[in-house]
């Protein structure tokens, strides 16, 4: 069979996805603030947001698209290898001065498409959607029958989250409700992933590299008096972490 004659091969295939992305809500618009800060968590959390792709968050931000330095904003992330690929909320304006740097406007699954003047082409960055939890239904759970090795993540969206097994450093485990390890703690515990303020984390024997609910974290090296080795569970009282012994 000529070459002429034998049948083309597809170079490629588009289809839609869905990916688990961590979105970097900024409160102060300054880089020389945020990159510094972030900085400081990589040195008390090595590895955190490590190679990982983020979205920036403008809602929090009160300022003209003037005021924000998103070139400079991108270089010193990527200094700590944090990866922003686009942006989320914001003004027109504030959109279309990031989109000119390189960083579009993204959008979750449900959402209404961005303004036309700012959509590009692009696949679908949001994360996998679990159900939405009917009012008066039980929140759904993701169980994990095993343990998370050093660079993996686990996101339950949407859902409560069970690993039966070590979450060993390195390790991230991201939920929008409660985390529960039936084993150690060694790695990061993100419980309230959509701003959930009573989630909690609960852990058999808590000695994490960090831990955050609803935004609020602390790692290895602020854990101050919390029972180290033991049975815990963390909540928020107001904007307080308290972490108590089980059992």
């Amino acid at each position: 069979m000529s070459a002429a004659s034998q049948p083309r091969l597809e170079p490629f295939r588009l289809r839609g996805a869905n990916f688990n992305l961590l979105v970097l809500r900024l409160l102060d618009p300054r880089p020389e603030m945020v990159v510094p800060a972030i900085g400081d968590q990589f040195r008390r959390a090595p590895g955190f947001l490590r190679n990982a792709p983020i979205v920036i968050g403008l809602d929090d931000l009160q300022v003209g698209p003037h005021e924000m330095d998103f070139a400079g904003l991108i270089n010193g992330l990527r200094e700590f290898a944090i990866m922003p690929i686009g942006t989320t909320g914001g003004s027109p304006e504030m959109r279309a001065a990031a989109t000119a740097v390189g960083l579009p406007p993204l959008r979750a699954v449900g959402e209404a498409e961005p303004p036309p003047e700012f959509t590009r082409e692009a696949a679908e960055p949001a994360v996998p959607s679990a159900p939405p939890v009917p009012a008066g239904h039980q929140r759904p759970t993701m169980v994990i029958d095993q343990s998370v090795r050093a660079g993996q993540r686990i996101w339950a969206e949407g859902a409560d989250v069970i690993i039966n097994g070590t979450v060993n450093p390195g390790a991230e485990v991201i939920a929008d409700g409660h985390v529960h390890i039936y084993g150690a703690l060694r790695g990061r515990a993100i419980a309230g992933g959509a701003d959930n303020l009573d989630a909690r984390v609960f852990a058999l024997n808590f000695d994490p590299e960090l831990v955050s609910i609803a935004g609020y974290y602390a790692v290895r090296e602020g854990l101050g008096a919390a029972p180290i080795g033991k049975p815990t569970q963390v909540r928020l009282i107001g904007e307080s972490m308290r972490f108590d012994r089980m059992g």
